[in-house]
């Protein structure tokens, strides 16, 4: 079986701008109702994450595959490594369906082990480089990893003290032969660092080369049985609400989904992406890794995490023509820029992603970073992720106030809370079906059906579809605040502060009211010099929007707490602000 038949590879490089613009005509909702089917074309490849890779050696071979600060490898450069970590991994006992935990920054290691494990069926689990020794033992025990790759050390995280903190025991077992009380599955942990530690530890260099002739002679035995929809990645959903779940998404999701999000930008075997995002992360390991190797692209990686200054010293240096980020990443190149210019001429395209996209930081990114073709994603993990999408050539506007349209082979509804498909226009719930639901939370039954309901995702957000099939995200169903008896949904008034000019980046959330159940307040970073104070904003609402929408209380903040994938979390700002108000701290 082939990733994509050679009459498929030409048609889709033949993908003309005529045939385009038919496409996007058709994406419109038919009969009044909020539903949109994505087209048919490009066709769905029934193929593994192996055959993605070996295609792209097949055709692009000598070129360029992964850059790092410290290391670069083409394309038969990354088919070798991957063999070879893979033909270690199975002398190490791992077998298909077996899990395998992966906890560090953007590293080569990392893109090794993503590739590695799909070519002999273990399933990855992404750690949140964050994490904590609680849950890092959460993760490990969820879905029972029976092995654990993971960095010496980043920032203040030291995960190999972590990790040994949690299984004392590696201290005195062999490599391979660990029992832990806390971590019963656990059998094997790598460390990508010259020097283990402890004798209980792998290196990661050391693992490369354990593989003899037996494994590298099981790798196409393992090829046949691999099928596209085994499940071959785990990623840990937001825990806001009660314990993070597992997300488990095939090779068909993530194969095909990677497709057509490149697709939309265009990207080809010409294209130097570069991808400061965390790998962690579908925007990181599904958009850019194998977004890329779809189209034989090269992937930069500037570092280990987001920099401003290193990441444009990249661009400039790589001649990058495409970056993704979230807009706070392109908010601090932009500044860096105004510190210290740099030659970005050769950008052209990328995704922003994450968050909204307020139009003057579009326009700038466009002006001043020659990303003409940028575009705006919208997804969730549990869609592999991505299921509208800007074109390159929407205008401003269009990016900046709506997510794009549909993609291929996806259908999307808003419905209501029966679950009834609303008129276009009217706020509900936006619901997706297609090829990238994943297979389900890992051995969580009743949360999964609660999530797919008939094959739709219920994705919990709030979005509203025009005649032309543009989505505009609005919030989550969960935002939503109740304030005696008014439904408010933050979304609105976010974007409305947004249009203050002393307002950099807004939250808006709902904390307890003991006489109207909950009030409106707001987290605001302003623009640089601004002397902007709370009064003022709300003097700013008063008369251009409802009087019960207007914020109550309003704090000025240097920045906004953040995942790691820099989305605002509304939570933590939530408790800090009822922690304040009940001290008697208002604003």
């Amino acid at each position: 079986m082939t990733i994509l038949n050679e009459s498929i590879a030409d048609r889709i490089q033949n993908f003309g701008m005529d045939q385009d613009a038919s496409m996007q005509s058709n994406l419109a909702p038919r009969d009044g109702k909020s539903y949109v089917q994505g087209p048919k074309y490009p066709e769905l490849a029934y193929a593994t994450i192996p055959q993605l890779l070996r295609d792209a050696v097949s055709r692009y071979g000598p070129r360029d595959a992964l850059i790092f600060p410290n290391a670069r490898l083409s394309y038969y450069d990354l088919d070798r490594a991957v063999d070879e970590l893979a033909s270690g991994f199975l002398a190490l006992g791992l077998e298909k369906g077996d899990r395998l935990g992966i906890w560090s920054p953007n590293r080569m290691e990392w893109v090794l082990t993503q590739f590695a494990t799909a070519r002999i069926g273990v399933i990855l689990v992404n750690i949140n480089p964050a994490y904590r020794l609680s849950e890092l033992e959460y993760a490990l025990n969820k879905v029972s990893c029976k092995a654990l790759v993971l960095a010496r050390s980043f920032k203040s995280s030291e995960y190999l003290e972590m990790i040994r903190a949690l299984a004392p025991e590696l201290a005195q077992v062999e490599r391979g032969r660990l029992h832990s009380v806390k971590l019963p599955n656990l059998r094997h942990v790598i460390v990508m660092d010259d020097n283990p530690g402890c004798s209980g530890v792998w290196t990661f260099g050391e693992v490369s080369t354990l593989g003899g002739p037996a494994q590298q002679l099981r790798l196409p035995e393992i090829d046949q049985t691999l099928q596209p929809d085994d499940a071959i990645n785990i990623q840990f959903t937001s825990g806001t609400t009660g314990k993070p779940k597992g997300a488990t998404l095939s090779h068909y999701n993530i194969v095909n989904n990677a497709r057509f999000v490149t697709d939309r930008i265009k990207l080809t075997e010409n294209d130097r992406l570069a991808v400061p995002v965390p790998l962690y992360h579908c925007f990181g390991m599904v958009m850019g890794v194998l977004g890329a190797v779809s189209k034989g692209s090269a992937l930069i990686f500037p570092g280990e995490a987001f920099d401003a200054e290193q990441t444009l010293d990249t661009l400039a240096s790589e001649r990058c023509t495409a970056l993704y980020g979230v807009p706070t990443m392109f908010v601090a190149m932009l500044q860096e820029l105004d510190n210290k210019p740099r030659d970005l001429s050769t950008l052209r395209t990328g995704i922003m992603a994450g968050a909204p996209c307020p139009v003057d930081v579009m326009k700038q990114v466009n002006d001043q970073m020659h990303m003409n073709e940028v575009t705006i994603c919208y997804g969730m993990t549990e869609t592999a992720p991505v299921s509208f999408q800007s074109f390159v050539d929407d205008t401003t506007q269009q990016r900046c106030e709506t997510v794009g349209r549909v993609h291929p082979h996806l259908e999307v509804k808003i419905v209501d809370e029966s679950g009834q498909i609303l008129p276009v226009g009217i706020q509900g719930e936006l619901c997706t079906r297609g090829y990238s639901v994943m297979k389900g939370y890992w051995e969580e039954p009743a949360r999964t059906s609660d999530s797919i309901r008939g094959g739709w995702m219920h994705s919990g957000d709030l979005a509203v579809l025009n005649t032309n099939g543009f989505c505009s995200i609005t919030g989550r169903v969960k935002d939503m605040i109740i304030r005696g008896g008014e439904n408010i949904y933050p979304r609105e008034i976010e974007e409305f502060l947004f249009t203050h000019p002393d307002v950099s980046e807004v939250q808006v959330f709902g904390v307890p009211d003991t006489r109207l159940g909950e009030e409106v307040c707001a987290w605001v970073v302003p623009t640089a010099n601004s002397n902007v104070v709370p009064k003022t904003l709300q003097e700013f609402c008063v008369g251009q929007i409802a009087h019960f929408k207007v914020p109550q209380h309003i704090r000025i903040v240097d920045k906004l707490p953040m995942t790691i994938t820099g989305k605002p979390q509304k939570f933590v700002m939530r408790d800090q602000m009822i922690k304040e108000l009940s001290g008697g701290s208002l604003d």
